[in-house]
Parts: structure tokens; C-alpha cells; sequence
């Protein structure tokens, strides 16, 4: 599940390595022997009958009393939970191997998208015996870096992160937030880059969009959202938050996110408006220099635009008539649609996902077919030249200014980890900015993509990864992700489990599905609301494929997915139990009846519907996965991972779904709850705790289907 963000400074994650072989062996025994193994029985939980009518249907919810997430009772359960987890996992065969190769593979030096401000380089460094990413600033490019600020101290466990939110013009003064357990709120502090201390300002911790620094430094503009209707405020610098004057926000409901951008000439303030986190989008500018009010630039209820400053216009990305998206040019004293100039038209075979202003040009992002490629454009629309990279992958960053032909992007593949380049928009010459050596020959994989039928007869694409010495003979383990939802797409990016995965010897691969924004809006609106069976449906058909075509078989494949994924995987392992042999799910929904009762779910409702519709709610209640557990099937052995921090997608859903798949199935395959109390949603996780869960999650996943 994910929240629109102003798109700042970037992260690399590297490192990959060998697979200890003899871990993966006893493993697959102890799986062949007994899928089960000795392993005991879960916990007792108590069952309570509770049932609500809704629309005239009687909906159980017998766990309804784990929703309370302090009551004493939960936390016992929660405490019971984790030590059956350990009590099972620690007797696994090869975990001692496992996690010298999580070690190495996760213990490497890590380094982030630059960005450049006054002639400073801005950007983040985690160094291999280091838990979190520390903020470092450099003098000019080739200077030395220097620690500006450093997490480690803030918490005894490691597990409060910090990032850098917004850049002053000159370079001497940044916005970072403060993230403590991985929750999705923030503290805000500012540090002035010379001396290296913190000004008095401080904002609570809250969900908060973007930060915008004036020119002078004088005060910054932002938004906070979620737990208060949405606003645009600003904050004069040296003065109490509470005196700060709202500029934006009135008339809207909780649902719905702002996100501001100020222009270069700190002259003008353009807002965002989005309804819940993949909903039609409004876009609204103010000269700042003036008393008029906002002038609205779209606001039709029904397209998702997003704009950039390009100089003294906007560049608009949109699907307005456009489902696969256009960009538009807009004066920012006239910008609206009546006015747009239309620079680069859309395609019926490429889908547009951005355009930035660069460099007084266009860097405009596309996808062919799940391939991504940036393009450079004239402002009159004309084509200039592609970046071109070497394989299949995915193409991020587009950090610069419209001022300077300096730009960084970066380039990642599952089995490469993200290369930093720094880009001349005059010439198209590209050097490499930052790379991590991986002790891994990467020419001994494969990357490339395939095509399938799903139930209706759709084509949907799928990512394949594995060794090119890997023989599809159908006996190999095999790893099956996606997400299919809120207009994502999902190209090739380096994952660390993926790494492990493939020097394993096995497969893995990602699945297209509807829902995503892979093939523009209409993809999209065809695995959304009513439609979201198709998702489920696409990602079935890619399991049948895989086993069809030869490269698994229903005991050796597993699925994975967190969030919405989290979603999918709990749906189809419902759904068709029988083609699956374990399930990861990650912070997942799954209590779809009742989910949009819970911290910011109601941003969801656009995309999934609410049960309180008698209409959406028999659709909902069709697939949730939480109703429907059949009693008499025989369920994959599945690893539910979730935990305290998780603000975003409210940790009951985890703890519902496994005291229910326990108490009908634990006593014939293993169902897992591994809680976090300090870990959620967005992250922050101290390598040594991603190191934990990597084990867990590998040598369970091996254990069943290895």
C-alpha cells in the first residue's frame, strides 16, 4: 500500500552473494520427509461468537477481540505467537548457513540518490557494519563526504531512521524527518548544514506529505494529512507550529492526501488533491506574491494528473482523454485545461508514467510492454535521445534542476542492485556516481519476460529470473510475487531475497497483473472495485502457467506478497490452495469487510470499495480473504508477517487471519505468525532485524517447497 510522495532522494540497496548448498539440502529434507515435520500444535486461541448482519448476509468474526491491539489479552497472544514462530523456525536445519548469507548479502555499503543544492551533494550512505542509512553531505562532487546526521545514537536497538525531506537552495539548511518502528509518521527537525546543530523548530510526529523551503529560508511550506482533514500550511522559521497559517485544505474529508510543490522562485505554490491513494487527482496553483486565491487547474473528479514546475510553465502528466497518459505544457498565470499545450501525445504502444523538467528540457519516463525507458524531449515535444541501459530493468531517480544539465537516474534488475549514474542533458554522456561491488557473476542469469492467457483469455506479462544453468524440469523451487493494484507498476528491482533465491538455483519471478499501471488506466480500472477478481484470476493463471510450462511444479512453488500483495496471496492460496505449496504474507489485508474502519484505510475505499454498500460489499465479501476459509480444503503451510508499527495497514488483519487458519488448519500444515513490536510498514528496519527476517522467511519458504 503506498502514499503519493514528492519525489526527493532516492535509495540503492546492494549486495548479493553465494548459497550455502548443504543449508538447502536439509532443508528440502526435512520437507520431503513430512511436510509437516514434528512440528507442534499451535497455540489455543480463544474463539468468540460474534456475528454481524450486514445487507441482510450474517458475517463471522469470531477473532473480532484481537482487533484491540493493547489489550492485555492480544499482547499475550501476541508473546504466545512469536515464541511458537521461534519454536518452529529454530528447529530448522540450515539457519546457521542461512544467516551468514543473509549477512552478506544485506551487510554492504549502501548509498543513495544525490541530490545537489549550493554546490553541495546531499544524500544518504549506510556502510556495511552499520544498521541504518546515516545523512551525509559532500562539498562539490568529488569532495569528501561528511556525516551531517546519524541515527545510531537516537535509539539503543537501532530502530529510529531519518531522512532527508527538503533541501535549501543554497545548501545550508535541510528538512529530516524522524521515523521511530517503522511507522509512516514523522518528526520534523531542521538542521543548519554548517554548523551541524538543530534549529528550535520542531514539528509532532504525524503523517506529512511534502516539505518546501522557501529561497530565503525564512519558513516552508507542507502538508499533513490522515489523522486531520488535509491541509497546506506554512511554518515561519523560529516561531511556534501552532501559529501556523493554513493555506490550503478547507472543504475536504479525511481521505484525501495533498501534496505541494513550490517553484524554484519560491513565487508559486502548486497542490495536489488526491482522492485516496490512486483516485482522481486535482491540481490547484497560487501566486504567492498576490492576494488571489488558488486558481484550479483540473478538477473534474474523474482523471489523475500530476504537474511539475519547467521554468516559468508546468509540465503535466495526465490521462485526461489520455488513458495511457500526455504531457501537457501550462502557463502558470493561465494554466487551465482550456489552455494546455500538448507536447508529447499519447500512444497506443507505450504507457507515459512522468515527465520532469530538466536541464530546460523534458526527461519523460515510459514503459513498452513493462519495459521502462526515459526519453529526453524538447519543450516543443521533439525527441532528442533515449537512455538507453544494457538489460532489462528499471530506470528511477530524474534528481536535477531546471537550471543545470546535471541530472542522476538510477538503474536496478532483481539481480543487480541499483547503479547511481550521473547524467550531462546536453550531451547524453553518463558516468557512474555510485556502485556497489557484488561478489556475484551476474552474467550467469537470465532476465527476460513471457506471456500467458488468464481466465478471460487477457495477456499478461511475467518477469522470469534464474541461473542459466537452472533445467526447467519442473522440480525447481520457485518463488511467484506481484502487488495488481493502485495503478503500480512493477518492473525488474533488486531484491534481496530474490538474490538469495536465485543463487539458490531456483525461480523467481514477478507477474503483471490488472489492477497495476503496467498498461495505463485501464489496467487499472480492470483489477479494481468489481473487477478485482481479475487481479486474483492473472495471478492464478501465472501459476498455472509456470507449472504447465515447465518450470515448477504446485509442491515447489511459493508465493509472496505484502501489502496489497499481502492481499493477493491471501485471495488465491483461498482461492486454489491446491497449486501452491507455502505462502509469505506481509503486513497484509485481509479482513476486507472491516478494513476500512482502520487508521488511513478509508484513503482505499476508491480503489477496493466499502462494505458499508450493499452492492460493494458483495463483491468484497466474495474475495476477502478472511471470510472465506474453507474448512474442509487443505491449505499451503503460510507465514503471516506483521507488527506493531505497521500505521498504515492495521496489524489486526495478520492476527485475525492466523488465529483463524490455525485454529482450522494448523494441526495438518504450519501457519506462522511472526509479529514484529518495533517493525511496520514503511520500513526502517535495522539491518540486523532484516537479516532475522530474511532467515525466516528463506528457510521456511525452502522448507516447504526447497
Amino acid at each position: 500500500m503506498v502514499e503519493p510522495s514528492v519525489r526527493r532522494i532516492g535509495q540503492v540497496a546492494a549486495g548479493v552473494s553465494w548459497w550455502p548448498v548443504l543449508a538447502i539440502a536439509a532443508l528440502s529434507a526435512c520437507a520431503a520427509e513430512n511436510p509437516r515435520g514434528d512440528v507442534p500444535m499451535p497455540p489455543e486461541t480463544r474463539r468468540d461468537e460474534v456475528v454481524e448482519m450486514l445487507h441482510g448476509v450474517a458475517v463471522d468474526d469470531p477473532y473480532r477481540w484481537l482487533e484491540d491491539q493493547q489489550a492485555p489479552g492480544t499482547r499475550d497472544w501476541i508473546d504466545a505467537q512469536n515464541a511458537y514462530t521461534d519454536t518452529v523456525l529454530a528447529s530448522l536445519p540450515g539457519r546457521d548457513a542461512l544467516a551468514t548469507l543473509a549477512g552478506r548479502v544485506l551487510e554492504v555499503d549502501a548509498v543513495g540518490m544525490p541530490n545537489e543544492r549550493g554546490g553541495r551533494y546531499f544524500h544518504t550512505r549506510r556502510q556495511a557494519d552499520q544498521d541504518l542509512a546515516v545523512l551525509y553531505v559532500r562539498e562539490g562532487l568529488d569532495g569528501e563526504d561528511r556525516v551531517l546526521i546519524d541515527p545510531h545514537p537516537m535509539s539503543p536497538d537501532h530502530t529510529t531512521s531519518v531522512t532527508y525531506l527538503d533541501i535549501s537552495h543554497d545548501g545550508r539548511l535541510v528538512v529530516y524527518g524522524i521515523r521511530d518502528g517503522g511507522v509512516d509518521e514523522l518528526s520534523i527537525r531542521l538542521r543548519d548544514v554548517d554548523t551541524g546543530e538543530d534549529l528550535v523548530d520542531r514539528l509532532p510526529a504525524a503523517r506529512y506529505g511534502g516539505f518546501n523551503l522557501t529561497p530565503d529560508k525564512t519558513g516552508f511550506f507542507y502538508e499533513r494529512y490522515g489523522d486531520v482533514t488535509p491541509r497546506v500550511a506554512y511554518h515561519a522559521i523560529g516561531t511556534d507550529v501552532a501559529d501556523d497559517v493554513q493555506l490550503f485544505g478547507d472543504g475536504y474529508d479525511v481521505h484525501h492526501i495533498p501534496v505541494s510543490l513550490l517553484s524554484d522562485d519560491g513565487r508559486w505554490l502548486l497542490v495536489h488533491i488526491i482522492e485516496g491513494s490512486s483516485g482522481p487527482t486535482e491540481i490547484h496553483v497560487k501566486d504567492l506574491r498576490s492576494d488571489t486565491p488558488f486558481t484550479t487547474v483540473i478538477r473534474d473528479g474523474v482523471t489523475e494528473s500530476w504537474a511539475e514546475f519547467a521554468g516559468d510553465q508546468l509540465v503535466i502528466t495526465t490521462n485526461l482523454n489520455a488513458p495511457n497518459k500526455r504531457v501537457v505544457l501550462a502557463d502558470l498565470v493561465n494554466p487551465t485545461v482550456e489552455q494546455w499545450r500538448e507536447v508529447i501525445a499519447e500512444r497506443t504502444d507505450v504507457v507515459i508514467q512522468d515527465a520532469r523538467g530538466l536541464g530546460g528540457r523534458l526527461a519523460v519516463s515510459y514503459l513498452q510492454d513493462v519495459q521502462p525507458r526515459v526519453a529526453i524531449h524538447e519543450l516543443s515535444g521533439a525527441h532528442v535521445r533515449d537512455i538507453a541501459f544494457e538489460t532489462l530493468g528499471s530506470v528511477g531517480g530524474g534528481s536535477g534542476h531546471w537550471t543545470s544539465d546535471e541530472a542522476f537516474f538510477t538503474f536496478q534488475s532483481y539481480h543487480r542492485p541499483n547503479t547511481i549514474y550521473r547524467y550531462d542533458l546536453a550531451t547524453g554522456e553518463r558516468t557512474v556516481w555510485a556502485q556497489v561491488d557484488v561478489p556475484i557473476d551476474i552474467q550467469k542469469y537470465e532476465v527476460y519476460q513471457t506471456w500467458f492467457s488468464s481466465t478471460d483469455g487477457a495477456r499478461v506479462p511475467m518477469f522470469v529470473t534464474h541461473r542459466a544453468d537452472v533445467v526447467l524440469d519442473g522440480s525447481n523451487p520457485t518463488l511467484l510475487t506481484g502487488y495488481g493494484g493502485f495503478n503500480l507498476s512493477r518492473t525488474p528491482a533488486f531484491s534481496s531475497l530474490a538474490a538469495v533465491w536465485l543463487e539458490s538455483g531456483g525461480v523467481f519471478v514477478e507477474a503483471n497483473m490488472r489492477g497495476g499501471g503496467e498498461f495505463g488506466e485501464d489496467w487499472h480500472r480492470d483489477g479494481m472495485l468489481d473487477r478485482k477478481q481479475h487481479v486474483f484470476d492473472d495471478f492464478i493463471a501465472a501459476a498455472e502457467h509456470l507449472i504447465a510450462e515447465g518450470y515448477t511444479s504446485a509442491e515447489h512453488l511459493a508465493i509472496r506478497g505484502g501489502s496489497n500483495g499481502g492481499l493477493l496471496v491471501g485471495a488465491v492460496s483461498n482461492q486454489r490452495p491446491d497449486l501452491f505449496g507455502a505462502v509469505v504474507c506481509s503486513y497484509p489485508l485481509l479482513d476486507m469487510v472491516r478494513y476500512h474502519q482502520f487508521l488511513v484505510a478509508s484513503f482505499w475505499v476508491p480503489e477496493y470499495g466499502s462494505s458499508e454498500d450493499p452492492e460493494q460489499f458483495a463483491y468484497i465479501y466474495r474475495y476477502s480473504p478472511y471470510h472465506n476459509v474453507d474448512e474442509t480444503a487443505t491449505y499451503p503451510a503460510t507465514l503471516y508477517i506483521t507488527g506493531d508499527g505497521d500505521t498504515r495497514v492495521a496489524p489486526l488483519h495478520g492476527r485475525k487471519m492466523a488465529a483463524l487458519m490455525q485454529a482450522t488448519h494448523g494441526a495438518e500444515t504450519p501457519v506462522l505468525l511472526r509479529y514484529h513490536t518495533d517493525a511496520g510498514h514503511s520500513g526502517g528496519q535495522p539491518i540486523s532485524q532484516q537479516i532475522e527476517e530474511m532467515v525466516d522467511t528463506v528457510s521456511f519458504l525452502l522448507w516447504q517447497v526447497g
